[in-house]
């Protein structure tokens, strides 16, 4: 029988719950580097028992952390010879990220547009997505804040800007939203080995069609009240676009407001929120045999973030852009976390609902592996 691993990242540490193909019996296993924020965690395609983790602190800053045996034990890429292996200040070369200040196009990148409309530095500050590649379990991408993409191929190791995303034209006009600036959406497409999207907040969405040398914003037909130009190139507020892999051309995305859909790999996009109760939210995921069926959680407003849909009411959790996935069994299960620090799961695509686990720290992140 298939077994699932559900990845969940906290406010204070990492956690692997595992079960059988069931879903009902669920072991938890953490919480993995306690008292660090851990953004994301996600597991190898490629190879289940390779698992990256994007672990920070505001004292020591960016770690990545990395397992080769589906998390049991954990070690930072590159620690020297002899070093422990343990969670601790930075051993190794593997949270070094350095901007590339010229990119491909010879212009210099040094600053972007601010919240009062001057020119500010790129400064690194976190990785908020781990994108691992599809096909080889040592190379992996990584969206950052100050947004930007990040690839290793030596399995976390060492890390290189793919600096044409922010040299390609739009990156000195990027703004930070209200919380930030982060490439938080890596989605690369099984299909075309050199097509990836990103997203940004809150620049908008984009995409490369050759290996992330170039770069195009896909941003038409989104709109932005916030924004004077409501067909401007860049500045929509993306918070997470979602694929499901059978048909990589359809992406769905939900915005700051308004759940959106393309049929066309982003070159053009069209509302779809329907009779939401509303359609302002974080996360949107897809079925994983029903193309057409699509997992969003509608949050009350942009300034009460405040989900609907619990099964309970004066419930005032949210759920993050990272925190749901979707299982590949069938029926497909589907799980996501909210920063009251409960893991929902459901194990018939979305009929019903149980909670896998209670009283974690709030939850950054949710992956889910589909095992043998």
């Amino acid at each position: 029988m298939s077994k699932v691993r559900v990845l969940v990242g906290t406010r204070k540490g990492a956690f692997v719950l595992t079960s059988d193909g069931k879903r009902e019996q669920w072991d938890v296993s953490g919480p993995h580097f306690a008292g660090w924020e851990l953004y994301h965690v996600k597991g190898s395609p490629a190879d289940p028992n390779r698992i990256y983790a994007s672990q920070c602190s505001g004292w020591f800053g960016q770690l990545i952390q990395r397992s080769d045996d589906g998390g049991k034990t954990w070690h930072q890429p590159g620690t020297p010879p002899g070093e422990p292996a343990a969670p601790g200040p930075p051993k190794s070369e593997s949270n070094k990220f350095v901007y590339d200040a010229s990119a491909e196009t010879g212009k210099p990148l040094t600053t972007h547009q601010w919240y009062d409309g001057t020119q500010h530095p790129w400064e690194f500050k976190r990785v908020w997505h781990l994108e691992p590649s599809l096909s080889d379990p040592d190379t992996v991408y990584a969206g950052v804040e100050d947004a930007a993409i990040f690839r290793s191929t030596d399995g976390g190791q060492n890390w290189q800007e793919l600096s044409g995303l922010r040299g390609h034209g739009t990156g000195p006009k990027w703004q930070p939203g209200a919380g930030g600036m982060c490439l938080h959406t890596i989605i690369l497409d099984p299909s075309n080995a050199k097509r990836i999207y990103i997203a940004i907040s809150a620049a908008g969405a984009f995409r490369t069609d050759d290996a992330g040398k170039s770069w195009k914003p896909i941003n038409r037909g989104l709109r932005s009240q916030y924004i004077p130009d409501q067909d401007a190139e860049v500045g929509h507020c993306v918070h997470h676009v979602a694929m499901n892999p059978k048909r990589p051309g359809v992406l769905f995305m939900q915005k700051h407001w308004d759940v959106m859909r393309s049929d066309d790999g982003g070159d053009s996009w069209r509302e779809i929120s329907g009779n939401l109760p509303t359609d302002f939210g974080f996360v949107i995921d897809v079925h994983a045999h029903e193309p057409e069926t699509i997992y969003v959680v509608p949050i009350k407003s942009d300034s009460e973030h405040y989900v609907h849909g619990l099964p309970q009411k004066d419930c005032y959790v949210n759920v993050l852009r990272d925190a749901m996935a979707v299982d590949s069994l069938d029926k497909c299960g589907v799980y996501f976390g909210t920063t009251g620090g409960q893991v929902y799961a459901s194990a018939d695509a979305g009929d019903s609902w149980s909670p896998i686990v209670r009283d974690l720290p709030a939850v950054l992140s949710v992956e889910v592996q589909t095992l043998p």
